[in-house]
């Protein structure tokens, strides 16, 4: 019976990732061997790219444009957000003549063939490491409990987030089928989501829930952590980023109301600032700015070009300085405070987070002064000196201005510095289906050090680490024996 209740258990547990599975599916001893494998096999890929372009020595100055090539393209993307007129036409075409260029060269000198075959080998290296790092991480789903269903549940349903999904999907008439009470917003009267959810908590709600947009999600999940209730999500939003963290079928909204009826529940954190609670981020600086102009949510990308100028030069926007628990982040152009790190940096590409319950904001700074460290951001990307990335329990965001713009939550808000973000480890209980997607893995940066000691067995870490995977396996399956 015990080991009935164990696998139940295992499955019910939230693994964005795939290791605990695959970990529990392969055993210990075989997950370490193909991390290893992986490891060698990497390296064989990084033998042949290097030996790809060795022979082509004859050709290097043509091979070093290649680079060149790449850092240009990002100088005339640099110019093209920063400029207006004839300088953003001339970068414009600088970002796209760059590249064609360097394809154009390489194909006249007969170097297409050895780009071609480098490329795949250090595409091939990069799938390996991350494969062999991805075997040697800890299992790492976030531990949920099985629960009864709500008996007063009240779901608060926006009708034209998503454009219009609440409608689309039914979703309506398909959670008042399974016994939930919802509570439509009325746009045209300015609802106050605080306020129904508040009401709906005297009234004798037992959970609450929301399908609608990051921000309205936000601000029901405060009252829910405030009254140690349960916070239910329904991907009826636009982008559906926190539901995406926690594992949610986001192109189904319908999935989600089965936490209803056959759930689970996990603890996450949740964000704070300045009494405002977040379930994803505040952002600061030059997004911040541009999301408060009214055009911005009809017309993004030419609002953004329209702004992006003047808030890059610093002669637009508030210039701002950010402490953190360890650090201080001076004159950055942009802070992003996340309830929870990314697993990766960067801006370019952008990521989610592994997990939702570490205790810990993540930050990351940007300051680009120009056109080389623009061509240095296309090359190094989260690696160049532009961008500085870490975690603190608490982030203070100053500057000499009255007040500043944040986005907290893709919502535009006007705060007075300074502005003081905090996380509140665990205080959300989420209520989610207990068969789920999950969230897909996010490979972070290749540490290539810990992957050639791992392939040439040096590396004790590797072991250590492995063996506390285990350790700590077994020991979450003698408390759910328990």
């Amino acid at each position: 019976m015990a080991s009935g209740r164990l696998d139940h258990d295992r499955e019910a547990t939230l693994n964005e990732t795939g290791t605990t599975r695959e970990t529990e599916r392969h055993g210990p001893d075989k997950g370490l061997g193909s991390a290893r494998a992986l490891a060698r096999l990497a390296l064989l890929c990084i033998a042949g790219a290097v030996a790809a372009v060795v022979a082509g020595t004859g050709h290097w100055f043509v091979l070093l444009l290649g680079l060149a090539g790449l850092g240009l393209a990002g100088a005339g993307l640099w110019w093209a957000l920063a400029h207006r007129g004839f300088a953003r036409l001339l970068g414009a075409l600088l970002a796209i003549a760059a590249p064609v260029g360097v394809l154009v060269l390489y194909a006249v000198s007969g170097l297409w063939v050895v780009a071609v075959v480098a490329l795949a080998a250090w595409t091939a290296a990069l799938g390996c490491a991350r494969s062999a790092l991805r075997r040697l991480r800890k299992p790492h789903g976030m531990h949920t409990r099985t629960v009864r269903p709500p008996r007063r549940a009240v779901l608060i349903m926006n009708p034209k987030s998503g454009g219009g999904k609440v409608g689309r999907y039914g979703l309506v008439e398909r959670a008042e089928a399974l016994g939930a009470r919802v509570i439509l917003l009325a746009l045209d009267t300015d609802p106050d989501p605080v306020a129904l959810a508040r009401q709906a908590v005297a009234e004798g709600a037992d959970l609450l829930g929301v399908a609608g947009g990051d921000g309205t999600q936000a601000l029901v999940a405060g009252v829910a952590a405030e009254h140690g209730l349960p916070f239910m999500v329904v991907t009826a939003g636009t982008r559906n980023h926190f539901a995406m963290d926690l594992g949610l079928d986001r192109d189904d909204p319908v999935s989600s109301l089965e936490a209803l009826s056959d759930g689970v529940e996990l603890r996450v954190d949740l964000g704070d600032i300045a009494g405002r609670p977040f379930v994803n981020t505040a952002s600061f600086g030059t997004y911040a700015h541009i999301v408060q102009n009214p055009d911005y949510r009809d017309a993004k990308a030419v609002t953004a070009l329209d702004q992006l100028p003047d808030l890059l030069a610093g002669e637009a926007g508030a210039e701002l300085s950010a402490r953190t628990d360890e650090e201080r982040l001076e004159a950055p152009q942009a802070v992003l405070v996340s309830n929870n790190p990314y697993a990766r940096a960067d801006p370019l590409t952008g990521g989610r987070r592994e997990r939702l319950d570490t205790g810990a904001l993540g930050v990351i700074a940007v300051r680009v002064g120009g056109a080389v460290q623009a061509a240095e951001l296309a090359l190094l990307g989260e690696r160049a000196s532009g961008i500085t990335t870490l975690t603190s329990r608490s982030v203070v965001v100053e500057s000499d201005e009255e007040t500043i713009p944040v986005a907290v939550d893709g919502e535009a808000l006007v705060l007075p510095p300074p502005v003081v973000c905090t996380i509140r480890p665990g205080a959300l209980r989420v209520r989610v289906p207990r068969e789920r997607p999950g969230a897909p893995y996010v490979a972070p940066t290749v540490d290539w050090y810990r992957v050639m000691r791992l392939a040439f067995d040096l590396s004790p870490h590797a072991r250590e680490s492995h063996d506390q995977a285990t350790s700590s396996r077994d020991k979450n399956q003698e408390q759910s024996d328990d």
